[in-house]
């Protein structure tokens, strides 16, 4: 098949349109519930105040904003895929936005900002710096452009457009927009995985950063293990892109429906429970002769973790305190396993590491 006729084919499955609104119309729309912008998204979108007070302004000096792009469900109500934290900062600001349990939240109290004077002031509060009633008629009628992804599309092609309009010049990590492909596509599993990794006997082995705490790296390995510790080895050498590659493999879990949420959770659990049993906060550290020291290392998670859920994915009646020792044993022997220190390192790209390390630790483990 050339690609033109790709192309033609690709292009048939993206049913769109496009027309301007007024800001009044969109606020209707949301009061009415007909207009859903995911407010458990909104805890990853890091928008200070002076930048929601900034879009304030650019509306009230009639600057131009960027379209924003809703996928229509089969219910007729609008899904928002780009442009939710714009949104959720207007309803903020009149005063409407709901949180994830429908509660009214706080309304935006605008800051210094740096053409108009809007510093203290609300949409319309009593007692309050509230905008005129002139200027507030003004921002209703302000017109944005929305881009409407139409039902009879590809049901994937919202989460298509979604995962590159929200990881191309994104503040979000690819788990945060993974974790919000997952709230979109199947809930069920997005609180699943949450609670793997938050798991005390996970989270213990794991000494990481505040920071990447902050960007779901618990969960980011979490879904890493789900993914990996049952690839065939055949597979690894065709991964080009280790992100790209657990986005869709996260899409692919997220549309089975055979799925088996326990089994696969009773693994992670055993997986953990022995390895941080066996080494604690150094299970993942580097083990210089004498000692563990360092930060967690992904190369030797890639090595252990995977392998010790390969093996009770395997043989869940595996001698337990036979296989903490082994724990141990391969943890320390990495330091001078020269298959380990050839594939792994700073300069050793996923792609290049994952076809090695995995059977590897299978090997060391079993």
């Amino acid at each position: 098949m050339s690609l033109i006729e790709q192309i033609g084919i690709l292009r048939k499955e993206i049913n769109t349109d496009s027309y301007p609104m007024s800001l009044g119309e969109i606020i209707n729309l949301y009061r009415d519930n007909e207009l859903d912008i995911h407010p458990e998204f909104q805890r990853l979108y890091r928008w200070s105040d002076i930048q929601k007070s900034r879009l304030i302004e650019s509306i009230l000096l009639g600057i131009p904003l960027p379209s924003f792009f809703v996928s229509q469900r089969s219910d007729g109500i609008w899904d928002v895929i780009d442009g939710l934290q714009r949104l959720s900062t207007i309803f903020s600001f009149i005063g409407i936005y709901k949180d994830e349990n429908g509660e009214i939240t706080e309304p935006l109290r605008l800051v210094e900002t740096e053409h108009l004077n809007l510093e203290g002031m609300y949409w319309d509060k009593e007692n309050e710096l509230s905008l005129p009633k002139e200027l507030q008629r003004t921002f209703k009628r302000e017109k944005i452009d929305f881009k409407i992804i139409k039902n009879e599309s590809d049901p994937m092609m919202k989460y298509e457009l979604f995962q590159r309009l929200n990881t191309y010049g994104s503040e979000l990590s690819d788990q945060e927009v993974r974790n919000c492909l997952l709230i979109m596509m199947n809930r069920e599993m997005f609180e699943w995985l949450k609670d793997l990794s938050n798991l005390p006997e996970f989270t213990a082995s794991l000494p990481i950063s505040e920071n990447k705490v902050e960007i779901q790296y618990y969960m980011e390995l979490a879904t890493r293990f789900i993914i990996l510790k049952d690839i065939e080895e055949s597979f690894l050498s065709e991964i080009r892109d280790i992100n790209d590659f657990i986005t869709m493999k996260t899409k692919e879990l997220a549309n089975n429906p055979s799925f088996d949420y326990e089994e696969e959770g009773v693994i992670f659990l055993e997986t953990f429970k022995i390895i941080n049993s066996a080494l604690g906060e150094d299970s993942f550290r580097k083990y210089d002769g004498n000692r563990y020291k360092g930060p967690f290392l992904l190369s030797i998670y890639e090595v252990l973790a995977l392998g010790v859920g390969y093996l009770f994915s395997k043989n869940p009646g595996l001698d337990k305190q036979l296989l903490k020792e082994k724990i141990i044993a391969v943890s320390q022997e990495l330091s001078t396993e020269q298959d380990y220190i050839a594939n792994s390192g700073s300069g050793y790209r996923a792609n290049q590491r994952l076809p090695k390390l995995i059977p590897l630790g299978r090997q060391l483990l079993s």
